[in-house]
């Protein structure tokens, strides 16, 4: 009798492990119909051979990350916009919102994710469909917020992966300089032109594409605390030679505490802000602070729509010879332009 109920245990467990493991291979995709539409928000100035900077804040969704080229499909729909609009040519420097590469952690994953109605909620159906990879990432995870940690590293090597490939060729194909927003990985490099992942901390990262998709420099670290999901701002920022002008990259909404300290003492020309979905600028705090760091142009974006429980639709901002100007607050995508 105890041989039975011995073997009738190990047939329950056997039965119910290859369920869950045949439940972790299902990947099924399901029709979704995205916005594909843009609006230009502010157009400043007039076309130069100087090139402009343009800032582009999508309105994006947890089902628009199903798959990288549903992304792609969003995203060249807004590049098709503004070339139309002659909005793009050789100058052209390009910036997109902050995280809209950390959340590249969703490519691939069970519907029941992009269903769920926090992100904590999603994440754990993360951890549910890769409980090795999750496992894996436990071990290293630091002691902020260690789940939270774990979580975004997971399919950190994937998402290195996706995310060079996505703006990569994304600027490859449009012949722009595509500030790629941010992602959060651990302890990235660029190492034979590729962008890796490491075992140390998080950071908070964005990364510059050239014309012909190749990462410029390395990327603009910023330290990252995975339970607030906050970031601060580096003490220099790295200056990338750019067709427009010397470009720098601050993360995380606030200028705050940026001291224009730059690496081997370049000046900074540009400054791109990519932003979170619900950041927030004073007008008159940020024109005063670039002004007295010697920026002569620059343009905020933020990221726009709803990401499980977080949502936004935030003004961008763009400042030029001294002055700023905010965006529109109606929904949807815009298009943000400033000639230089």
């Amino acid at each position: 009798m105890r041989l039975l109920i011995t073997l009738l245990l190990a047939l329950a467990l056997l039965t119910g492990l290859g369920s869950y493991t045949h439940w972790i291979a299902q990947r099924p995709s399901s029709h979704y119909l995205s916005d594909l539409r843009s609006q230009v928000a502010l157009d400043i100035g007039e076309p130069s051979t100087r090139g402009n900077l343009l800032g582009i804040q999508p309105e994006l969704f947890a089902a628009d990350y199903q798959s990288l080229a549903r992304l792609r499909l969003k995203l060249a729909a807004y590049l098709d916009h503004a070339r139309d609009q002659g909005m793009l040519n050789e100058r052209t420097v390009v910036v997109l919102p902050e995280h809209i590469g950390t959340w590249l952690l969703a490519v691939g994953e069970k519907e029941e994710l992009y269903r769920a109605t926090e992100r904590r909620q999603a994440m754990h159906w993360l951890a549910a469909s890769n409980p090795l990879d999750f496992l894996g990432a436990l071990l290293s995870a630091g002691s902020d917020a260690r789940l939270d940690d774990a979580m975004l590293r997971t399919k950190a090597k994937a998402m290195a992966r996706d995310y060079q490939q996505l703006f990569g060729d994304l600027a490859r194909d449009y012949q722009i300089t595509l500030v790629a927003g941010s992602i959060v990985l651990p302890e990235p490099r660029v190492e034979r032109g590729r962008l890796e992942v490491g075992r140390g901390p998080l950071y908070n990262v964005s990364l510059v594409f050239d014309q012909a998709g190749n990462p410029q420099g390395q990327p603009q670290r910023h330290a990252f605390s995975a339970g607030a999901l906050a970031t601060r701002a580096p003490e220099a920022l790295q200056v990338l030679e750019t067709p427009a002008g010397r470009l720098g990259i601050l993360l995380g909404g606030t200028i705050e505490q940026f001291q224009a300290k730059a690496i081997d003492g370049e000046a900074v020309e540009l400054l791109a802000m990519p932003s979170d979905l619900d950041g927030l600028t004073d007008d008159a705090d940020f024109t005063e602070q670039l002004q007295a760091h010697g920026i002569r142009a620059g343009v905020k974006v933020h990221l726009r729509g709803r990401l499980w429980e977080r949502s936004g639709q935030s003004q961008a901002l763009a400042f030029d010879a001294g002055r700023s100007e905010r965006g529109a607050s109606e929904r949807g995508a815009q298009l943000i332009n400033l000639w230089l």
